[in-house]
């Protein structure tokens, strides 16, 4: 009974620790892209001129935040965006599998010697900085740090007691597989890419593999075809999370596969050669067995086992990246011979939103970009629901006015849904934690949707007044159709002014679009004064007066939507 009982708090303690490393990992990250995100965003936007800045880029950022994934996703994110080539992203992606390796050699260190001591310090310093609100972020950084350091350290006391190289079981089990079979490398390799695919956690299978290398029960070998397959693993996870997303999501994630897999191909021509060579550097000795030397001896051998899989794992991604860097042009005709478009050419008459896909998984402030670029499409959408509203008044044939109106009321039901889709998305986004610049363009965003979907309701009530219009005996009078005329043509430059506030992140500027919100508020107040004395002068009647001041004012009315819009933009309250 009371052996049980160990094994179930060693079992507690050791999946205990599992859970404070990957925690401590996942709070480092987050408060890091949190207090970099935008200058991240930048650094991306900017440093990938070429494939080498763009490798390079993908090593800083990801060393940097400690998450592959978060530089992946920041990646496709500008694919989508427009402002990097599929080309560009496949460099980033390869430098983002260098930089991830820096998490091995974290580990490693962290199983060589006992750093549990040190945290205590770093909790109590990160305590007095969270609570101070100025430095939260910073505080919560520190706490991140201390928790995956203590989840290593508490990983590394947990092997120590389960003496895992001194257990017969253990040790039959792994002596059962030939060391030298080519089958028993493809099994642990399959292996290996399963439990990283259960756990979502490569960072959690490398620190059980270096526990079994580091005891002694598990022999290098094998070891090292398990780092390999949570390479393959861990993109298996993120191609079945990008496959509800857009076509250059699929394309980013399938390269990154395509490069792993790749790897793995021509490591397991060259699998021994290589790994002694890693063994050689790390001054690793393959051939001592337990039976020639002391016990002491064996195992301060195989203390440097995770330094050997950190070494490996290093070597690996530059291998790999020194070998297809080269090819990239290739690379990206690979992935989109194989991940086809969904469509040849966008459909207008449905609600498909291009820059937000829900399957694939979001880094909180990497989000911003692609959410501002979805507001911009449906900018350009609601544009072209505006340009149908001239093309309506000038209809002769009746069965064209309605089918035009038709078209009209659609892309109001489209307006609807698309504000919706955005601004729940960005309600999603707000409920991760953000740095207050980042909150701040959340907050701006939600109230440039609600603008515009007020814009897309604008332009569907003069759609209905004209279509009703339309069905009356008494026609607008010349002089009333080159009125609209003028007043629409306002509002459809006010539109091309605030798209370009929308789609150009250097314009700032306000004023062309105040300079056409007041032509249009002067005719506005003309036209009305010009129709209560033509009422007046029995020139027509008051119902086809009541229909042309009804639609000069929801004119008007677009117009102080535009300007909302903008003034949300450019953060004028």
């Amino acid at each position: 009974m009371e052996i049980t009982q160990d094994y179930v708090l060693v079992g507690f303690k050791l999946l205990g620790s599992l859970a404070l490393l990957m925690y401590g990992m996942k709070l480092m990250s987050d408060t890091l892209q949190k207090m970099a995100g935008p200058q991240l965003r930048h650094v991306l936007g900017a440093m990938t001129t070429n494939r080498f800045t763009g490798m390079l880029t993908g090593v800083f950022v990801t060393a940097a935040v400690q998450s592959s994934t978060a530089t992946t996703v920041m990646t496709v994110s500008f694919v989508n965006a427009g402002l990097l080539t599929l080309a560009q992203a496949i460099s980033v992606i390869m430098g983002a599998n260098i930089g991830t390796t820096l998490t091995a050699w974290i580990m490693s260190a962290g199983f060589s010697f006992n750093i549990t001591d040190f945290v205590w310090p770093a909790y109590v310093a990160a305590l007095f900085l969270i609570y101070k609100k100025k430095h939260e972020n910073v505080g919560e950084f520190i706490f991140g740090v201390a928790t995956m350091i203590l989840g290593l350290g508490t990983l590394r006391q947990t092997g120590v007691e389960m003496n895992l190289g001194d257990q017969p079981a253990v040790l039959s089990f792994f002596s059962s597989f030939d060391p030298t079979s080519f089958t028993t490398t493809i099994l642990f390799l399959l292996i290996g890419g399963v439990l990283t695919m259960c756990v979502q956690s490569s960072a959690a299978v490398m620190a059980i593999t270096m526990i079994l290398c580091s005891s002694g029960a598990l022999p290098i070998y094998q070891g090292i075809a398990l780092v390999m397959g949570e390479n393959i693993g861990t993109t298996v996870t993120s191609n079945l999370a990008a496959m509800t997303a857009s076509t250059q999501a699929r394309r980013a994630a399938f390269a990154h596969m395509f490069f792993n897999l790749f790897g793995v191909c021509w490591i397991l021509a060259v699998f021994r050669p290589f790994i002694d060579g890693v063994c050689g550097m790390v001054g690793y000795d393959v051939t001592m067995t337990k039976e020639s030397v002391s016990h002491a001896a064996f195992m301060a051998n195989a203390a440097k086992l995770s330094f050997v899989l950190a070494a490996f794992h290093t070597c690996f991604n530059l291998a790999n990246t020194f070998i297809l860097i080269w090819f990239i042009p290739q690379i990206e005709k690979v992935v989109c011979f194989v991940i086809k478009s969904k469509t040849g050419k966008e459909d207008d008459e449905t609600m498909r939103l291009l820059y937000i896909d829900s399957g694939l998984m979001r880094t909180p402030e990497l989000s911003v970009l692609q959410a501002q670029k979805e507001v911009a499409h449906f900018a350009k959408r609601l544009q072209r629901m505006f340009n149908m509203v001239p093309d309506l008044l000038d209809e002769k044939d009746t069965d064209e006015a309605v089918k035009r109106f038709s078209r009209i009321e659609k892309y109001e039901g489209i307006s609807d849904r698309m504000e919706y889709e955005i601004a729940h998305y960005l309600e999603q986004v707000s409920d991760r934690h953000l740095s207050d610049e980042t909150k701040g363009q959340i907050r701006s965003m939600m109230r440039q949707v609600s603008e515009l979907e007020s814009i897309g309701d604008a332009c569907y009530n003069m759609g209905r007044t004209i279509s009703r219009h339309l069905t009356g005996q008494e026609p607008f009078t010349d002089e009333q159709h080159a009125s609209l005329m003028q007043m629409m043509g306002l509002c459809r430059e006010a539109l091309v002014q605030m798209r370009r506030v929308l789609d150009e992140e250097a314009n700032r500027d306000i004023e062309p679009t105040m300079r056409v919100e007041t032509e249009i508020n002067e005719l506005r107040n003309r036209l009305k004064a010009e129709n209560i004395v033509s009422v007046n002068d029995h020139r027509y009647s008051y119902a086809l007066g009541t229909t042309f001041i009804d639609l000069v004012a929801e004119c008007e009315k677009l117009g102080d939507y535009v300007v909302n819009v903008v003034e949300a933009r450019l953060g004028i309250s």
